[in-house]
């Protein structure tokens, strides 16, 4: 149903409205709302924030339409306004345009055109609302979604290749807030989720400012994958600097306890496929990298001491010429047959 709201001090124009779009107003398509002046038609749009379209005369006491014309974006940007009037001369006309008047109808009025220019008039009206939800959901969307998977929706056959993958060389980077969980037992839950957040946004900026990005969020712990060039040196540049700025975070008094933030991280590289994981049924994907050099990634940090980055031999191999690494020795994982050699990278 659209609303409607008519401003004009005729007596006998409400009467004759209710008559000529009587079909309209028992059919559920229009609701009409009334007013004699402007001043009367700012109250009905405090008190209808729904109405879509306002149709107003020029001369009228108090508040004439071209005032009331200079009001409506303050009062519902949203809304469009035509003009009924018999004042058609061309000033008046390009005044009303100006101001914001989406069109003019000139009395006496056929209501046959009207109906006609109020049906054009919704049209707009409804697909700005569209637009600006579309704008709302959107912004709302980017902050549940990655940018490179926002990206990846523009691209042209998406939708025919949402279950469709690749194989990828990349980086992927596990990072645990150590002793987390324990510490929520003594913090309200309100407060958990603050503290959370503002660790993850520490770790975010750091995975962003070297061009990786946010797989997704498990619990306390992030996971975070680099692509293309030097895809293994930006990682450990991330991993570095998210253990630099969270071992330099304020301490959190919980009860008798205190929490000092700290993080172990795994990282490891090499081939992973990389594509929509899920349930085209339930139409729910992850968009995500999945293989063995990202199970290993996940391994090596549960072994990870707090403030610890712990990579593979192979990683290892590829990082020494860059960064400072120690031997750490051979570790059980699992799922794993064999003993993994692991490194912590120090600086």
């Amino acid at each position: 149903m659209a609303k409607i709201l008519v401003v004009d001090d005729e007596q006998d124009l409400e009467l004759l409205i209710r008559q000529k779009f009587r079909k309209k107003i028992r059919e559920g398509v229009y609701e009409f709302v009334f007013a004699q002046n402007g001043f009367e038609a700012l109250t009905q749009l405090a008190s209808h924030p729904d109405i879509d379209v306002v149709l107003s005369d020029i001369n009228m006491p108090e508040m004439d339409g071209l005032t009331l014309l200079t009001k409506l974006p303050d009062a519902n940007p949203i809304l469009k306004a035509i003009m009924v009037s018999a004042y058609s001369d061309m000033d008046n006309i390009r005044t009303a345009m100006n101001r914001g008047a989406f069109d003019f109808v000139v009395k006496p009025v056929n209501f046959e055109d009207l109906d006609i220019t109020i049906e054009k008039t919704l049209l707009h009206v409804i697909e700005l609302k569209k637009t600006l939800q579309a704008i709302k959901e959107n912004n709302i969307l980017r902050m549940y979604v990655d940018e490179n998977v926002l990206n990846f929706m523009t691209h042209k056959e998406f939708e025919n290749s949402l279950l469709s993958n690749e194989t990828i060389e990349a980086t992927v980077l596990f990072i645990d807030i150590c002793g987390f969980t324990a510490i929520t037992e003594h913090v309200a839950a309100n407060t958990v989720v603050g503290m959370i957040n503002k660790y993850f946004d520490i770790m975010v900026q750091e995975i962003i400012a070297q061009n990786g990005h946010i797989d997704k969020f498990m619990g306390d712990a992030v996971m975070a994958v680099f692509r293309g060039e030097y895809h293994l040196d930006r990682a450990i540049d991330a991993a570095l600097a998210v253990r630099d700025k969270m071992h330099g975070a304020d301490e959190i008094q919980a009860g008798e306890k205190t929490f000092t933030p700290s993080v172990s991280i795994g990282i490891n590289s090499g081939e992973m496929i990389s594509g929509n994981i899920g349930s085209a049924t339930l139409k729910r994907l992850d968009y995500t990298v999945i293989g063995d050099a990202v199970n290993l990634a996940q391994r090596l940090q549960t072994v990870a001491q707090a403030n610890q980055i712990i990579v593979s031999a192979d990683v290892y191999e590829q990082a020494k010429g860059s960064f400072a690494l120690n031997k750490i020795g051979e570790v059980s994982l699992k799922n794993k047959v064999k003993p993994v050699e692991i490194y912590e990278v120090v600086d």
